[in-house]
């Protein structure tokens, strides 16, 4: 069974790419996660990422992994509150710009 994700991708105003997904990232759809932020890095190799998961209730390590192989180009991830203890945990905080939407 796939557990629901929703996954849009755009260009905002000053040009950089915006990957917004809602939902959970587990094992059941990782692939399709892992396959937009590729596509998205390949793309346009130059222009900066932002990664919005603020609509993400739960991920797992996989996800994590994906957003730690693309952390050169990634310049900014938004996440649920509730994702900081494991995103602090796994070290990404430490190596990407991690933030919480204000509200």
């Amino acid at each position: 069974m796939t557990t629901p994700l929703q996954l849009r991708t755009e260009r905002a105003d000053d040009g950089s790419l915006l990957l917004a997904a809602v939902g959970e990232l587990d094992l059941s759809n990782i692939a399709e996660f892992t396959a937009a932020v590729a596509e998205m890095v390949a793309d346009q190799p130059d222009s900066p990422m932002t990664v919005d998961l603020s609509a993400v209730e739960y991920l797992d390590s996989g996800a994590i992994n994906v957003l730690f192989g693309h952390v050169g180009r990634i310049r900014r991830i938004v996440v649920n509150p509730i994702l900081m203890p494991v995103l602090r945990v796994s070290g990404l905080t430490a190596v990407a710009a991690v933030v919480v939407p204000d509200g």
